[in-house]
């Protein structure tokens, strides 16, 4: 199928190039010119303006957004309105709040535009191992887009869903992304208390934290994606004494609390692991180390390095698994 793709970060590059790589035609628009070049050297098409951009998709078209959730979300959203025709459809890609999404597809059928808000988990491993993809919009919104979601996820019938009405893959994003919390923190306190342990009995023992992680990747119960990209990062930086304790939560756990609250629902695992992030922000322990790790791991987000580290980028930043390179044998995603 075709489509335009607004937002070339992080994520939205790697899907385009999957898309592309599915055969799918891409028109792409952002705001820096250098994912431009890259998309258009896997052979997407490529629009200065917003104006041109519509102008290059045939009607009825699909526009996908890729960008950060908040104000620069709705500003496009808002220039979409004026210069789409009838019968387009939308897909928001952010991980917004569910509630905004309820909002903008309600504004977006006021000026007769279809709807989909699309949940994506994968990280900037995404590309290759593909995107699980949490979908909500009518069944006829949603059919339009299954090609291209079908070709993003690990598999055509897999690792994507149709979950609800418009609003419901944003929700199950934001429940994910709780959820991802408290399996991140159960693994750093489970390693912390490895990189405390000093005697077995009368006899010293020193830990080696890359090998556990290794040997709990293959059979064990707890083998995940997640463990394999723990075990990638203890092995790139072992001690992780480059890593600053300093964990950022970018708003979907706090939502996933928010909620369970509105429901009277107890979530103790999740608000737990909300809470230490934010105790890690004064305090300096392993397991916040490890945390900050884990997210840099799989999401490609900035991890805040020691200044006695050195080596660390313009901004205090470190790389935490060098050059990006793929786990070898990742188990379950």
């Amino acid at each position: 199928m075709e489509l335009g793709l607004i937002g070339l970060g992080r994520m939205g590059l790697n899907m385009t190039i999957r898309m592309l790589r599915g055969g799918h035609r891409v028109v792409v628009h952002n705001r820096s010119q250098g994912p431009v070049e890259t998309a258009q050297s896997h052979g997407a098409d490529a629009a200065a303006s917003m104006a041109d951009f519509v102008s290059m998709l045939d009607a009825p078209r699909v526009v996908w957004l890729m960008l950060p959730a908040g104000q620069i979300t709705d500003d496009h959203l808002t220039q979409l309105h004026d210069i789409l025709d009838e019968g387009d459809l939308i897909v928001e890609g952010a991980n917004s709040r569910y509630t905004d999404t309820i909002r903008r597809a309600r504004e977006a059928a006021e000026h007769g535009l279809h709807f989909v808000d699309a949940g994506v988990s994968g990280g900037i491993w995404g590309l290759e191992n593909g995107y699980s993809t949490m979908v909500g919009g009518t069944d006829e919104a949603v059919a339009r887009v299954a090609p291209v979601i079908e070709t993003l996820a690990p598999g055509a019938d897999k690792g994507w869903g149709h979950v609800g009405p418009v609003g419901s893959g944003h929700y199950v994003k934001m429940v994910h992304n709780g959820v991802e919390y408290a399996m991140m923190q159960a693994f750093a306190e489970g390693f912390a208390m490895f990189d405390k342990k000093s005697l077995m009995g009368d006899n010293p023992v020193d830990f080696d934290l890359h090998q556990i992680a290794e040997v709990w990747r293959y059979g064990s119960v707890v083998q995940s994606w997640l463990l394999d990209l723990t075990a990638e990062a203890l092995k790139a930086r072992p001690g992780l004494d480059a890593v600053a304790p300093y964990v950022p939560d970018s708003g979907e756990g706090r939502w996933t609390v928010e909620e369970a609250i509105d429901l009277r629902m107890p979530v103790p695992t999740i608000a737990q692991a909300l809470f230490e992030r934010f105790q890690s922000r004064d305090e300096r322990s392993f397991s916040y180390r490890l945390l900050s790790a884990m997210r840099g791991s799989f999401g490609g987000h900035a991890v805040k390095g020691m200044p006695e580290a050195g080596s660390l980028n313009d901004d205090g930043t470190i790389e935490i698994i060098p050059g990006g390179i793929q786990t070898e044998g990742a188990t379950t995603r």
